[in-house]
């Protein structure tokens, strides 16, 4: 079972007012005395008013991306974060923070690779938080929508991982701090271009890595950007999960394929980008 971690708590402040947070029993409460949840699983529930419906994951969505990335297929992608991590970031210790961060298993591993820091998983789906709040010791898992301003304090994280996930370029540039980094993956051009056709897959934009730079727009510097490309060989079952983990998964009810030990592998590629921006202060802490 899963804990949160009383440094993450300390970078932690109230949704509500922005005051910090302490423990009250099976809670935490602000002075002002708001109070939030802590599931018996782990993680933390900050999420206040309107859920958004229909954003986060499902069941099923959850459960297949735990026995895919349980099965190495994105382990590349898992190695070529850490080592950017350790190449770009200012310091081995401090926060790392996953915006989007799912299952937490990019944040898990890169926390192996730095045993020194402590990790902040965010996510809107309380059935992906149960899985994050127990993949490391030094991760605290907590439940938001990362569209909204960030239950952080300013400038509370060394590095920001974004993987596959919403980009909220103001709370990334207000949370990191001024020598942080911020690490971006996106799908590359040829991303599971074998499964496009037949799993009704949707294209990846060729102009992705422009509009990302753009989105982000003057607060943050574009400092490093490399390809990698994995051969994949896929089971059925894998390529029913591959599927379903995603955003595809919304809108997709097909079932899930029983294990075939003749079926022949399915040859697929696995196209990443991952980019490394800096952010962009002037004296006032501001965009320059």
């Amino acid at each position: 079972m899963g804990r949160l971690p009383d440094e993450v708590l300390a970078v932690l402040c109230c949704p509500v007012c922005r005051l910090p947070l302490a423990r009250a029993d099976a809670a935490v409460r602000c002075p002002d005395r708001h109070s939030f949840d802590v599931a018996r699983q782990g993680y933390l529930n900050l999420i206040t008013g309107r859920v958004p419906t229909g954003s986060a994951d499902t069941a099923e969505m959850v459960a297949a991306r735990v026995d895919f990335l349980a099965a190495g297929h994105y382990a590349p992608l898992a190695q070529l974060l850490a080592d950017a991590a350790t190449a770009h970031a200012p310091t081995a210790d401090g926060l790392v923070a996953d915006a989007g961060a799912g299952i937490g298993y990019y944040l898990g591993a890169l926390l192996d690779r730095r045993p020194a820091a402590l990790g902040l998983a965010m996510d809107l789906s309380p059935l992906a938080l149960r899985r994050a709040a127990r993949v490391h010791p030094a991760l605290g898992a907590v439940g938001w929508d990362v569209w909204r301003p960030w239950p952080v304090r300013d400038e509370a994280a060394t590095v920001l991982l974004n993987v596959f996930a919403p980009r909220n370029g103001p709370e990334f540039h207000r949370v990191l701090r001024r020598d942080g980094v911020l690490l971006v993956v996106t799908p590359g051009p040829d991303h599971l271009a074998e499964l496009g056709a037949e799993a009704g897959l949707l294209g990846v934009d060729p102009d992705k890595d422009r509009r990302l730079t753009a989105t982000l727009g003057d607060r943050f510097r574009l400092t490093a950007r490399e390809s990698r490309t994995v051969p994949l060989a896929l089971s059925p079952v894998d390529v029913w999960r591959v599927v379903h983990m995603g955003p595809a998964g919304h809108h997709r009810s097909d079932p899930r394929p029983e294990p075939d030990a003749a079926a022949e592998p399915v040859s697929v590629t696995a196209s990443f980008v991952l980019s490394v921006f800096r952010p962009v202060r002037s004296s006032t802490g501001l965009p320059s």
